[in-house]
């Protein structure tokens, strides 16, 4: 229990391993909350003080018992990485309209669920860290993000408006925007992907740079997160060298 505890949400087969990764190399003892039980079970395995919670929390009581769940069995939380996502990659006319508040929940009203049941604790330490990862979505109404770019959007909103909030209390409030595509798999073979998601002809570099490495953007997130209380830092964002912007 010497170790610091973090809460690090959506846990998937990249960035979230990669977090889970780099806080464990840090010294941090790790709550993992994720949907995949075997996912889980496997890094659980792989990473030294590193527990599972299964949990879906666009299901905010569920949300609410694991949050209570991890404190009675870990602890309180110094750090919260808030990396759960859910995402539409479609046009306003195509998508189905229910996505819109299904991705509303899981990215930012979590994260209003998250904050309300830990940051009380980290102000009583007088010190803490919640860290959220966006993307490019975030800044702007892309047309295949149109029921997806508006949760982003309110995320970091929200995510300053608690940055404003704690920062004169010790809480370091930090957003960092992935502008890029990261190389996962759920986004399939390269045939399957979408254009936007995949090198453009042409591409002239390796096809690896094209994408954001998930031990880059990890190690990105916890140096936000350990950043000296005098140069703090809420907007990051990090995009690949030869990403158009």
């Amino acid at each position: 229990m010497s170790k610091p505890l973090v809460l690090i949400t959506g846990v998937g087969d990249t960035t979230g391993a990669a977090l889970v990764r780099r806080f464990a190399a840090g010294g941090y003892r790790i709550a993992m909350i994720a949907r995949n039980a075997q996912r889980l079970a496997a890094l659980e395995e792989e990473v030294e003080d590193a527990k599972a919670f299964v949990c879906d929390i666009g299901d905010l009581d569920a949300l609410t018992d694991t949050l209570a769940k991890i404190k009675a069995q870990m602890g309180k939380p110094a750090v919260l990485v808030h990396n759960a996502v859910a995402h539409t990659f479609d046009t306003f006319l195509d998508a189905d309209p229910r996505d819109l508040e299904r991705n509303f929940r899981v990215n930012t009203t979590a994260l209003l669920y998250l904050a309300r049941a830990l940051v009380p604790d980290m102000i009583e330490a007088g010190q803490g860290a919640i860290m959220v990862t966006g993307n490019t979505a975030s800044h702007r109404g892309v047309a295949n993000y149109a029921l997806f770019a508006p949760t982003k959007a309110a995320q970091r909103i929200l995510a300053e408006s608690l940055a404003r909030d704690l920062g004169p209390k010790g809480i370091h409030v930090g957003y960092v925007t992935i502008d890029a595509a990261i190389d996962v798999t759920w986004l399939g073979s390269e045939e399957e992907r979408p254009s936007w998601l995949k090198p453009p002809a042409g591409w002239p570099w390796p096809r690896e740079d094209y994408y954001a490495k998930p031990d880059a953007i990890a190690e990105e997130v916890y140096h936000l997160a350990h950043q000296d209380r005098s140069t703090w830092t809420f907007d990051l964002v990090i995009r690949p060298f030869a990403e158009k912007w």
